[in-house]
């Protein structure tokens, strides 16, 4: 079976999605506005004496050295926000990969964000939160000590899903809507597309279990923003826009979200380089 929306050109593309969707030139200029949205939405928190609360991927990564820049810049201060990480690699033990790995996503954000903010700006370690193999009820735990979460960033992988929650079609949609933070078996087609993406296409060496934050606490976000930038992110955001719900596809079941945008580059939207 041939799904038409596949074959939607950019303005078919534009013209009644499910979700809203918002087309940007190039890669920076999503990399900008999401790094934009991250320090406005501190800032106002800030001078209200309220904290922030983000969900945060390590890919996209792209909008962090702006982040960096804005922050030192106007020098905001990140003393009441947390940054709860999406993810995180496991060994065959399933443990933390260790943070000198090349696919650590805690080793990023210590070289590409914390390291690089001003130290007097910069959040305390226990702001700076990753799922844990270990104690998966934190996080959710966490979250609603926090009062929710204010923004949920994120990318869509090449079987529809945000963090690592893998597509599922034994599951019905609620009950894959009801998944917390856990420990999971990485699926073929994601250990693919990241090994192409991110690891030079060393498939063998790619990790085969993950930690990821839940579909649940993600759906729960205040808002959630969507960023898709990559080839096969063609054919994503089509179905993410005019499929239906289903688990097979995780980022359609958050269709319904009241504050949900995706945000893709023009290279996306058309289907001719």
């Amino acid at each position: 079976m041939r799904h038409e929306y596949y074959s939607y050109d950019k303005e078919q593309l534009l013209a009644n999605p499910k979700i809203k969707m918002i087309c940007m030139e190039d890669n920076s200029q999503v990399f900008k506005t999401m790094a934009d949205q991250m320090a406005e939405e501190i800032e106002a928190h800030n001078a209200k004496g309220e904290k922030t609360v983000f969900i945060c991927p390590v890919g996209p990564v792209g909008q962090y050295p702006y982040f960096v820049e804005l922050v030192n810049s106007k020098n905001i201060s990140l003393k009441n926000v947390w940054f709860i990480n999406m993810d995180e690699y496991l060994d065959d033990e399933k443990q933390w990969v260790p943070m000198d790995h090349p696919l650590s996503f805690r080793g990023f954000m210590e070289r590409t964000v914390y390291s690089k903010i001003k130290p007097e700006l910069v959040m305390p370690k226990e702001q700076r939160i990753f799922p844990d193999p270990q104690n998966e009820g934190y996080i959710p735990e966490l979250i609603e000590k926090l009062g929710g979460v204010d923004i949920a960033f994120g990318g869509i992988g090449i079987n529809g899903h945000v963090a690592f929650n893998e597509a599922d079609p034994s599951l019905s949609n609620e009950e894959f809507l009801n998944q917390k933070t856990r420990v999971l078996s990485i699926s073929p087609e994601t250990r693919a597309a990241n090994a192409i993406g991110d690891f030079n296409g060393a498939l063998e060496d790619m990790p085969h279990y993950c930690v990821t934050i839940g579909i649940y606490e993600i759906a729960h976000a205040r808002k959630i923003r969507l960023g898709c930038f990559r080839n096969w992110h063609r054919a994503v955001v089509r179905r993410a826009g005019y499929g239906e719900p289903t688990s097979e596809f995780p980022v359609s079941l958050l269709q319904s979200h009241p504050d949900l945008t995706l945000t893709f580059t023009d290279f996306v939207a058309n289907l001719e380089d």
